[in-house]
């Protein structure tokens, strides 16, 4: 396992104040406000941990409410909404400074069989043969006019081996693309021992979710991004729907695509699929994108 992933498994690893708060830490983004896959990644696992190990999580709904200081801790209180005999709801508020940042409704469920079908997997080349991060950002190392800002998005995702099958937004400036977007993604080393449990693999897909998701929302307009400062914005909220077991250690498929943006806003939808072609996880993200003036 690496430095990184072992430093994300940390963060994920809240402290229990009582039996339905929890405590967080955070650390710095490419921007100077908490990541927001974190926040989400760490409500989830607060919502979790009160809900019993035969009930994974099925869905989550989340709204990002106010920008999250990186150098303070996160409250998370967890509201036991309901619980039936087949699913479980919780909620869960994270509060900074005496005010709420995020909140998020989760619901978890028993197994059970039922009817099957899914979407079929999109085409896409082979993980092993794409470019890792370390290989990818010096090739675009001209757009980037702070190298701070390239050393801190290259730090924000080792814990994650995520590659792009096409050029990130930065590495396209300028040109109108198609708004889909794909790369593959898993954790930087394998997971096992005590740690190796459904819920974690699930909050690690939601941690890396938030990381490229608006991307599709940027490329039919030739704008590079949040790293290049080029356009400006946040989450605003967040769903995802895990249909299917996954791994988080294991390559994931993260085929994304914009359907509209209008009104300073932009909506990003996307389907995670394993690499033997099972649905795993649908997503969908809106969130504030806007032209700096």
């Amino acid at each position: 396992m690496s430095q990184a992933l072992d430093s994300l498994l940390d963060l994920l690893d809240l402290e229990r104040i009582e039996r339905d708060i929890f405590r967080g830490q955070s650390r710095s983004a490419v921007v100077p406000r908490v990541f927001g896959g974190q926040v989400a990644a760490q409500a989830l696992v607060a919502a979790g941990r009160t809900v019993p190990a035969d009930r994974p999580a099925h869905s989550l709904h989340a709204y990002f409410l106010r920008a999250g200081d990186p150098g303070a801790p996160i409250v998370y209180t967890v509201d036991r909404i309901r619980d039936g005999r087949s699913f479980t709801t919780r909620r869960v508020v994270a509060v900074q400074h005496g005010q709420p940042i995020f909140h998020l409704s989760a619901s978890f469920q028993t197994y059970e069989e039922g009817l099957e079908h899914q979407a079929a997997m999109p085409p896409a080349p082979d993980p092993e043969t794409l470019l890792t991060t370390a290989e990818m950002l010096p090739r675009y190392a001209e757009v980037f006019t702070d190298p701070d800002v390239a050393r801190r998005l290259a730090e924000a995702r080792e814990a994650v081996d995520l590659r792009y099958v096409d050029a990130p937004p930065f590495g396209s400036v300028g040109e109108a693309r198609e708004p889909r977007s794909q790369v593959w993604f898993r954790t930087n080393g394998k997971l096992g021992g005590a740690i190796d449990e459904p819920l974690l693999h699930v909050c690690l897909a939601t941690y890396v979710s938030d990381m490229t998701l608006l991307d599709s929302v940027l490329l039919p307009h030739g704008r590079g991004g949040w790293a290049i400062g080029d356009v400006v914005g946040a989450s605003l909220d967040h769903a995802m729907w895990f249909h299917r077991p996954f791994r988080a250690d294991e390559w994931l498929l993260y085929d994304q695509e914009s359907p509209s943006a209008s009104g300073g806003r932009g909506l990003g939808q996307a389907r995670i699929y394993t690499q033997d072609g099972r649905l795993a996880i649908s997503v969908i993200q809106e969130g504030v994108v806007r032209v700096p003036r």
